[in-house]
């Protein structure tokens, strides 16, 4: 069995799902106005290695508090078809379709929420999905997270237990990333290619000898 594994945010699209989401929220009021200007900010933490996930998660799960899943999911599907399909990379739905075409099992992992990766996965044909778990009671979502984060070392541990559960053993691994933050991710397949890497990664890259793309819209 070969696996092909890939990031979602600036890596399948052109954009932070997480933060696309907030604004959705925002824009129909159902988020206050300033969750951005922190989210904003954590992400900014991010990108510099050192965000706090606690502290991310925590905020932009505030405005989920008592939603019940079957109630969210039309908002959901309606945030996907309108915000997030339109920023896919052509180019990542062609090396999604070609892995699909090779009989590959492919499986997007993501350091955003669930109620997120798996409806986005979902509409790019992709089945499988790991994203950071919610917590969820009978009266709704709480807020909270559960688990391990797939975030970092945690996308390699969230990883591990979707194929042991499945029992899959990968004969050959691909993995795509944009992050550094994913390179426990990169460093584990037998395959890895960086997408639109920063001059950090792109250099790492190249002395790994892994494989280099430039996407664009």
């Amino acid at each position: 069995m070969n696996l092909a594994i890939f990031d979602l945010d600036d890596t399948l699209i052109d954009g932070d799902s997480a933060s696309l989401w907030l604004a959705f929220m925002v824009e129909r009021r159902l988020a206050p106005a300033d969750l951005l200007r922190q989210e904003h900010q954590l992400m900014l933490d991010y990108h510099q290695g050192c965000m706090d996930m606690d502290a991310y998660m925590a905020l932009t799960l505030a405005p989920l508090r008592h939603w019940q899943p079957a109630d969210l999911a039309p908002l959901v599907h309606e945030f996907v078809e309108q915000e997030i399909l339109p920023v896919v990379y052509p180019k990542a739905r062609e090396r999604l379709a070609w892995h699909r075409s090779q009989g590959h099992e492919v499986v997007i992992v993501s350091a955003t929420g669930e109620h997120l990766v798996l409806p986005i996965a979902r509409a790019l044909g992709v089945e499988a999905a790991i994203g950071i778990q919610l917590e969820c009671h009978e009266s709704g979502f709480s807020g909270r997270t559960r688990g391990v984060y797939s975030f970092r070392e945690g996308k390699l541990t969230r990883l591990r237990h979707w194929l042991t559960e499945r029992q899959l053993t990968p004969t050959l691994s691909y993995g795509y990333s944009d992050s550094m933050n994913d390179l426990p991710l990169l460093e584990y397949v037998d395959r890895a290619a960086v997408i639109n890497g920063s001059e950090t990664l792109s250099r790492l890259a190249t002395e790994r000898g892994w494989e280099q793309l430039r996407w664009h819209r």
